[in-house]
């Protein structure tokens, strides 16, 4: 404890922060990579006037409320008071659109990764650059709002992530990590930077705009750089009480698919990890590019720059979230006062005891669209035969079934193109609870699926692992070496193989789900 002290008052520590889609969080770590403390703070998108979107006032609210109670948890663990660390960083979501002017005034609402709003410019983009560009990109949204011909365009100066935004008010310095950046415009990856043959054939493209697509994005910097220092403004911003310090060190702004690849040790050439919370995605670092374009697969990169193909599903444990919701509103309409997380890990729980095929039930947890599947939106569906065995134990396996499906389906294609795999790790809420989530993850992916005794931190502690290897690696020391050698020998992880029932039965539960997704499009085109 004494040590722990000693490290929280000379501030041998890293701090990490991540917007997450339905939380704030924040992690402080020690000189051995532990989690000493965190904080969070629960916030939620809103659907206003066709655009999933966070007020910016939400984003510096949740960051200071995320930070208070990581400063009131040091304070209760530890005795002592959080004035400074030796490094920080800043994660968020990937993807979506915030687009200032020349003044750093926002020009539209913020615009989400959950948006699939942009599949004109999308698909145009797509066959410019002859690279696939998701709905999500921010250079999507970009020109969307141009075909929109909305006003706004012309006066765009800057155009961030939320990631890079916050960094940017904490810093002054408009910098993006290069695995975040790879979620913005396609990179090159001789040159970890964007695509200059892209960026000529977009320019071109628009060239009646004042402004140049190079001028407008945020500089591209590789993990281990530094990308400035929290100034006293952005200081303030963090903790309005004025007892944190500027002057400490920023890594490079990253997403939460790059601090889900630090925090599964995912970022060594084949191997992979799928990061399973309000979106699913899966990452494998590639040997070698492939084959063709797939408007299913994105391109992106490690936080070091290294090709991953993602395969990327906007809806995973949203909807397993809402049914525990109404469960937990039942047992306290019967007067009992259960937590939420009692009733998902009961709902993980009797999902094992579930028949292998969930006994012919069949769910969609969209929320919003999928493009694997061919939906610009979502309904959430849950629907069954008169033969089906409606159970808890089944209605509880085909929750977390659905959760999994799309990305199975993607996965056929990186199998198609022979990509191979040593290992899977999870993250995320999905697998928090012990079991259930690896086994019906590895029945989806045909693969032993591990996870470490940190996934639960997931992209917080990640980003807080960037930020010190920034300031602790050794000269020429790569980032795959530098977690290997320095965060995770020796650490445990538990491996789970899918039975060959458990991925015969997920084939038999996806067959029904692959047929019924006539129903899904029916019930998003009749409401």
């Amino acid at each position: 404890m004494e040590n722990i002290k000693l490290a929280i008052e000379n501030a041998q520590t890293a701090l990490g922060i991540e917007f997450g889609s339905t939380r704030i969080k924040a992690v402080l770590i020690g000189k051995n990579h532990e989690p000493l403390a965190s904080g969070s703070f629960d916030w939620e998108n809103s659907y206003d006037n066709g655009v999933w979107t966070y007020p910016l006032d939400q984003v510096w609210e949740g960051l200071q409320g995320a930070f208070a109670k990581l400063k009131a948890n040091v304070l209760e663990k530890y005795g002592v008071k959080l004035t400074s660390v030796g490094a920080l960083g800043i994660s968020g979501m990937m993807h979506g659109y915030l687009a200032f002017d020349k003044d750093g005034n926002l020009l539209a609402p913020f615009r989400t990764w959950r948006n699939t709003i942009t599949a004109k410019a999308a698909e145009e983009l797509s066959a410019l650059f002859d690279f696939n560009i998701p709905q999500r990109w921010s250079i999507a949204h970009l020109y969307q709002a141009i075909l929109n011909g909305e006003e706004h365009v012309k006066d765009v100066d800057f155009i961030a992530t939320l990631a890079a935004y916050v960094h940017w008010k904490l810093t002054g310095n408009k910098v993006i990590g290069v695995g975040e950046a790879s979620g913005m415009f396609p990179i090159d990856s001789e040159t970890n930077d964007y695509d200059k043959k892209m960026l000529a054939l977009f320019s071109e493209k628009v060239a009646q705009f004042p402004w140049n697509i190079e001028n407008i994005l945020p500089k591209v910097l590789v993990a281990g750089e530094n990308a400035g220092t929290l100034t006293q403004e952005g200081a303030l911003l963090l903790d309005p009480t004025g007892e944190f310090k500027a002057g400490i060190p920023l890594c490079p702004p990253e997403g939460d698919a790059g601090t889900g690849m630090v925090a599964t040790n995912s970022v060594a050439v084949k191997t992979g990890n799928v990061s399973a919370g309000t979106s699913i995605f899966l990452m494998v670092v590639l040997e070698k590019a492939l084959s063709k374009l797939y408007p299913e697969i994105d391109m992106v990169t490690t936080p070091a720059g290294k090709p991953v193909a993602m395969v990327h599903c906007n809806n995973c444990s949203g909807e397993i979230d809402a049914w525990a919701g109404m469960f937990t509103s039942m047992c306290k309409a019967l007067g009992m006062d259960i937590s939420i997380y009692n009733v998902l890990d009961k709902m993980f729980e009797k999902a094992l005891e579930g028949d292998k095929d969930c006994g012919g039930l069949v769910a969609y947890n969209y929320l919003s669209g999928e493009v694997i599947t061919g939906l610009d939106s979502g309904k959430p569906l849950f629907f069954r035969g008169p033969d089906s065995k409606f159970t808890l134990e089944n209605f509880a396996r085909v929750q977390l079934s659905s959760a999994a499906a799309t990305l199975s389906i993607g996965m056929e294609i990186l199998a198609d193109e022979d990509v191979k795999i040593d290992r899977i790790l999870g993250h995320g809420g999905y697998f928090k609870a012990p079991v259930a989530g690896q086994k019906i993850m590895g029945a989806a992916l045909n693969a032993p699926v591990s996870v470490m005794k940190t996934a639960g931190e997931g992209g917080p502690w990640g980003v807080a692992i960037l930020a010190e290897y920034m300031v602790s690696k050794a000269e020429n020391e790569t980032l795959d070496e530098y977690l290997e050698n320095k965060v995770f020998a020796g650490q445990d992880s538990t491996e789970i193989k899918p039975d060959a029932e458990d991925i015969e039965g997920f084939k038999a539960f996806l067959e029904n789900y692959k047929k019924g997704l006539a129903a899904e499009k029916a019930a998003v085109d009749a409401f």
